[in-house]
């Protein structure tokens, strides 16, 4: 690892100012879009509304205080017939009437409301590890946009340095030629070396602005936002298990999304109860404090009579027959919770496909930056020695042409092998469940 270190630190390639005023750190860019991504504010209402719906259920067992008063003007009083008076008829309401009352009601028992409770915590925890594992997501793609933003600010400036010594070499071609030396299409040939490389050098630059329009929408800040990354693309010092049973392990143990469906079940199972305790008896107290009074227009307000009555009693229900309601209900709801335990078994065997794939590309990307880092020191002398002996008459333009393919071919597979490996590095600690920033070397 020494002996990587070494060769990597050449080639970690600078993507701010040395100062690093203001320059944005991946660290940073994490905090900020977990400040303020939309999707991470989405997930964090979903668990505010999670959170409601637990204090309604409470509901089921809380009491329940109404009020009501209504107020009656009579427009044509209805009548009475009555045989033993002269008219027959006689008025039976009166102008204005007026009705209070307040009723009060307490469950004592219901099976049903306190399995209900017990599901909303855990739909509350369920809503939890949604938000963590969103989170996770949200994380992961504020750091592959980081280093997708790295990785084309230092393709450009490979695509730059190759330019400028294809620029050194035409000038020396020139002078060789004025002396002789080389034939005019050496001259041409150089030319063309530094003009095909225009368009790489166009599309280079593209890239990097709309890598960093990528970083911004990940991060939750306006595309129009000034923002100069000050991070490396560089080795972390992340440690993984050796062992495919080692690592499944670990994700079994930290996956979010596998945590939330093994919940799913419980609460499913709770679900379960609360409808299968439909078929007990509900027991309730209630008391009731009423008011009324009844006057015609000639009687003032204040001197109408207000008789007050009042209640209390117990309120005991039993379903007997619900037209086999309750009982599909809760087939369905034992289908539905060996629905989530198959989906939750389908999860363990994707998170055991995942973990390995993660692991194999990050050790593959180990490989290639060890393999590359001694490459590029190769390529540099081979270069350095086909550009003398260029310069001195005795080298081909082709021989010079090839070793300047070589060098560059050299550079940008060390610096895609070490954006590989920070990528698969991602990928995997996601793959793991583990929600730690890794801090990318400031130098």
């Amino acid at each position: 690892m020494l002996i990587l270190l070494v060769f990597a630190f050449p080639f970690m390639v600078q993507a701010a100012a040395e100062s690093g005023s203001g320059a944005l750190s991946l660290d940073d860019a994490v905090r900020i879009g977990l400040e303020r991504s939309r999707t991470l504010e989405i997930a964090r209402l979903d668990r505010d509304m999670a959170h409601q719906k637990i204090r309604e259920t409470w509901s089921g067992v809380l009491p329940q205080i109404t009020s009501s008063f209504t107020y009656t003007r009579t427009l044509k009083p209805s009548v009475l017939f009555l045989p033993f008076i002269p008219s027959g008829v006689t008025e039976a309401s009166s102008d204005n009437a007026g009705h209070a009352s307040l009723d009060v009601r307490q469950p004592l028992f219901n099976l049903s409301a306190i399995a209900g409770i017990k599901a909303a915590g855990i739909v509350r925890r369920m809503s939890e590890e949604a938000y963590r594992n969103t989170e996770a997501a949200v994380v992961a793609d504020i750091k592959i946009s980081y280093f997708d933003a790295l990785i084309s600010k230092e393709q450009l400036k490979l695509i730059e340095q190759s330019i400028a010594r294809w620029e050194e070499s035409r000038k020396d071609t020139r002078a060789m030629f004025r002396q002789g030396v080389v034939a005019d299409i050496d001259t041409l040939k150089a030319f063309l070396s530094v003009e095909n490389l225009r368009p790489d050098l166009l599309q280079a630059q593209n890239r990097v602005v709309t890598s960093m329009t990528k970083l911004k929408n990940a991060m939750g800040i306006q595309a129009d936002s000034s923002v100069v990354l000050g991070g490396k693309l560089g080795l972390s010092s992340a440690t993984y298990p050796l062992e495919i049973a080692a690592v499944y392990r670990e994700a079994l143990e930290g996956r979010h999304d596998l945590r939330t469906l093994d919940l799913q079940v419980k609460a499913e199972g709770e679900k379960i109860s609360s409808l299968r305790a439909e078929r007990f008896p509900v027991i309730s107290a209630f008391g009731k404090l009423e008011t009324q009074t009844a006057f015609n227009d000639n009687v003032k307000t204040s001197d109408s009579v207000w008789p007050a009555s009042s209640s209390v009693g117990l309120q005991f229900t039993l379903p007997i027959f619900t037209g086999y309601r309750i009982s599909s209900q809760v087939e369905q709801a034992r289908i539905a919770q060996l629905q989530t335990r198959t989906r939750a078994e389908e999860l363990k065997a994707t998170i055991r496909a995942e973990v390995e794939v993660r692991l194999l590309n990050f050790r593959e990307s180990q490989k290639r930056i060890e393999v590359q880092s001694q490459t590029i020191s190769v390529a540099e002398r081979s270069y350095k020695i086909s550009l003398l002996r260029f310069r001195e008459g005795i080298g081909s333009r082709l021989e010079l042409t090839d070793a300047e393919l070589q060098l560059n071919k050299a550079k940008t597979n060390y610096l895609q092998a070490v954006y590989d490996y920070l990528v698969s590095g991602v990928l995997l600690e996601k793959a793991l469940g583990r929600s730690r920033v890794e801090v990318v070397s400031k130098g």
